[in-house]
């Protein structure tokens, strides 16, 4: 427990955010962003080198991190919750003790740390546009006012309307105006009761150009909706990148930094090494609305995607022919669950790119990218941990089976960007084929 400061480090800032020192979302507010930058780089590399089994030459194949050029107002979506347990942050707390600082009544904004069922009241997040701040304040102060209609979801008794308030954006692809979408997750639908406050939010943000009702019936505290209705304009916004523009829906995974994916993106296409003969079979897994895949399309044969989430495929597809692009096929199917019949659905890859989420790739997954053995992969993650576990398989082996690495590390990027968030950012990692290994297969 920290008694009191002697000295400040020199890589100490003042954190800019009123919520940092409550909230579990940006842990690193009070380092330099250059510090943020070399600790989630030394994170990175401690983890492939150890976990990963790759060893101690940072030279042999790690890269340097790329940072971001904003650090703030960049992230295009975020997700508030609703509750009845309102989180007292320490400086409302009076230098009170208390063995839990929270008062029944409402509150919307991000849940405290380490805690599902208490909510930290977020005033504005600094990684969202202004006019995202704007609809939040509307929202919070319009539901607290109406919490007789508008009853917040309890975690405990089950019960309640309001679950979570998702916040998208985007740009509108002629004129580069920002564009918002407005999620409210519900336990039931029933529209008439948000009808009031859509009006407002419309009326008061002129950026809202779409309002969704995502209705989760379930007891879980998930965002993602069993069925889903739209309140006001569009179900979907848009958002331009590498020159091709895209349709988001409320569901679908789109990479949460637009202008830092752009960076990502060329760096994947940097290291698929097209020949540029547009011969090359792309294999594209967990590819949400078919960014990664769609910006090389045109380099290559055909692309290949495959995403669980239904309407990301949707969006994936109509991103394709909004962009006129032919040679992408996307799939809808649970990339943990193949059967032994996957790989009759597409010709052999040249380039197999995968962009799972946190836990990484299914062991079984894993073992049909083995038996494959494609000439190269690469691996786009947001978990260093879960990486570096399967680039340890993917190169190592499975232990205790008899089932051999088929892969060599090249290069990997320690990170695209910290951006004051506490997740390590999206990192790029790629293997080659070993051509000896090649001759056998």
């Amino acid at each position: 427990m920290k008694v009191k400061t002697l000295s400040p480090h020199d890589d100490a800032v003042v954190a800019p955010c009123e919520h940092a020192n409550d909230c579990g979302g940006c842990k690193m507010q009070n380092l330099s962003y250059a510090a943020q930058l070399a600790a989630k780089e030394n994170q990175v590399f401690e983890v492939i080198s150890r976990l990963g089994r790759f060893g101690d030459s940072h030279e042999t194949y790690m890269k340097r991190i790329v940072g971001c050029q904003s650090v703030f107002g960049y992230r295009n979506k975020m997700e508030f919750s609703f509750g009845t347990k309102k989180w007292i942050p320490k400086s409302d707390m009076d230098g009170v003790l208390q063995m839990d600082p929270c008062r029944d009544e409402f509150a919307l904004g991000l849940h405290a740390p380490g805690r599902f069922d208490k909510i930290l009241s977020i005033n504005k997040c600094l990684l969202q546009e202004d006019a995202a701040n704007k609809v939040l304040a509307i929202a919070q102060s319009f539901c607290e006012a109406h919490t007789d209609e508008l009853p917040p979801y309890d975690t405990f008794n089950k019960s309640g309307f309001l679950k979570h308030l998702m916040i998208r954006s985007g740009r509108e692809p002629r004129t580069g105006a920002l564009q918002l979408m407005v999620n409210f997750v519900t336990s039931h639908y029933e529209p008439c009761l948000l009808h009031p406050l859509v009006e407002k939010l419309v009326a008061s943000v002129p950026e809202v150009v779409s309002v969704v009702n995502n209705i989760n019936s379930r007891v879980g505290n998930t965002s993602l909706g069993e069925e889903e209705h739209v309140l006001y304009g569009s179900s979907t916004i848009t958002e331009c990148l590498n020159g091709l523009v895209f349709e988001i829906s409320a569901n679908s995974f789109f990479q949460t930094n637009p202008r830092q994916a752009e960076v990502l993106y060329e760096l994947v296409e940097a290291a698929a090494s097209l020949e540029g003969k547009s011969e090359e079979i792309i294999l594209d897994l967990f590819c949400g609305t078919g960014t990664i895949g769609l910006t090389l399309a045109r380099r290559v044969k055909h692309v290949y995607g495959f995403e669980v989430v239904p309407e990301a495929v949707a969006d994936a597809q109509r991103n394709a022919s909004r962009n006129d692009i032919t040679n992408a096929t996307f799939i809808q199917g649970d990339l943990n669950k193949i059967h032994k019949s996957f790989g009759d659905q597409f010709p052999k890859p040249d380039i197999v790119i995968v962009d799972p989420n946190r836990p990484g790739l299914h062991l079984d997954l894993i073992k049909f990218l083995l038996k494959l053995r494609s000439k190269r992969i690469i691996y786009v993650s947001c978990n260093p941990a879960t990486c570096a576990r399967d680039l340890d398989y993917l190169a190592h082996g499975l232990p205790g089976t008899n089932v051999a690495g088929a892969y060599k590390l090249l290069t990997e990027y320690g990170n695209t960007g910290v951006l004051g968030f506490c997740q390590a950012g999206c990192l790029a990692e790629w293997f080659k084929f070993p051509k000896d290994m090649a001759r056998v297969a």
